[in-house]
């Protein structure tokens, strides 16, 4: 039996390197540059700024491409990824303005162990998105997911729709909360959401038929006061709404949504704002990033699906189940209402929300091809003029 000679070096796959590729794993505190330049071997190095301190992490680039430039005699560019986060897109934003070619990776889209107890640091994960940039730009397929930066305006578009969800979520909580402490006392059928809620809350009494004792009085007097002002900013969102919708033009998708019955101004922004604003090169990308195309699973003969994945936009997502109820009730004629219900009868009646999910997956198509090549939904029913 005789051993194979080992070489005394693996070989590289990668030999030379067409520029600097850094990649950034982002805290509130500090930022580590996780950088492969030319000419320094496989090694990588790991530089930490202070957070936010944009000055400074372009005078650590200004050192990284000298070193690199004595090394080789030759001036190299730069390729950043980060994962999309807190941060946002401002400093992608700054890094192309000063001409550095940048990306915005998904980060439930990095490949990672699936030990159960796999170690993570900002150091491994920084090398992680350096070799997961380096793949991508190989041209490898399916490495990792970038994700496509929205503009400045349509960024900015998204906050009427997203502000009044939060608004609403709040607005029933004060609710609750107020119904609760008046459940507490034997008091029901009271409605703060009512125009005369001062008025009736004056009048109220407990089941044993006593007023009000002074400090839950006053506390669901504090709750009314921020119960009333979030209303007014309800309706403050809801004027900035209609003042958006009404500058669009008749043949922008916000305003082509508005057409068909069962869709309002509340659905058409969301739809506009978080998705179809986009360009998606066909149905299996918007289904994606909607989080509602299937998760099949299969080894062998193990044939099983698991639902959507739901790794998608959850407001998208969220929006597009509600609306596929509303449209079976306004748009019963269409042909889309007419599936739905054929499958329901064909499963006995059972069944109906994960055919909910499917509805809801194809009106979204649907209306994404309505909405920017203008094909008519089968069957479906416009407003009146």
């Amino acid at each position: 039996m005789l051993a194979a000679d080992q070489p005394h070096a693996p070989a590289a796959i990668r030999i030379d390197l067409g520029a600097i590729f850094v990649s950034m794993e982002l805290s509130k505190s500090t930022w580590l540059v996780t950088s492969l330049s030319p000419g320094a071997g496989e090694r990588m190095s790991k530089h930490i700024v202070r957070a936010g301190d944009v000055a400074g992490l372009m005078e650590r680039f200004a050192l990284l491409r000298e070193k690199a430039r004595v090394r080789t005699g030759q001036e190299f560019g730069f390729i950043v990824i980060q994962e999309a986060g807190l941060d946002g897109f401002w400093i992608h934003r700054v890094l192309e303005r000063e001409g550095i070619e940048s990306y915005v990776v998904d980060p439930a889209s990095i490949a990672t162990s699936r030990r159960r107890r796999r170690a993570k640091t900002d150091k491994i994960d920084g090398e992680a998105l350096v070799r997961a940039l380096l793949a991508y730009k190989r041209g490898e397929p399916r490495v990792c997911a970038m994700v496509r930066p929205p503009s400045v305006e349509d960024e900015d578009r998204r906050r009427i729709c997203r502000e009044r969800q939060v608004l609403i979520i709040e607005r029933t909580q004060h609710i609750n909360r107020i119904k609760g402490l008046l459940f507490a006392q034997g008091i029901t059928g009271y409605e703060p959401i009512r125009r005369d809620r001062r008025e009736r809350f004056e009048d109220l009494r407990t089941g044993d038929g006593r007023v009000l004792a002074v400090h839950v009085r006053s506390q669901i007097d504090r709750e009314l006061d921020r119960l009333e002002l979030i209303i007014e900013q309800i309706k403050a969102v809801e004027a900035a709404r209609a003042t958006l919708i009404a500058e669009q033009a008749a043949n922008t998708p916000a305003a082509m949504l508005l057409n068909l019955k069962g869709i309002g101004p509340e659905f058409a922004t969301i739809l506009y704002a978080e998705g179809l604003f986009r360009h998606f090169d066909n149905r299996r990308q918007l289904a994606a990033y909607a989080g509602l195309a299937p998760t099949p699973w299969q080894s062998g003969s193990i044939r099983q699906e698991q639902g959507v994945s739901k790794a998608g936009n959850s407001r998208l997502r969220t929006t597009m189940v509600e609306l596929s109820w509303l449209w079976i009730r306004y748009q019963p004629d269409s042909a889309l209402a007419r599936w739905f219900q054929e499958r329901v009868q064909h499963n006995g009646g059972r069944l109906k929300k994960p055919t909910i999910v499917a509805l809801a997956r194809k009106l979204l198509i649907a209306l994404w091809k309505y909405a920017t090549a203008g094909v008519v939904i089968e069957g479906a029913v416009m407003k009146a003029a």
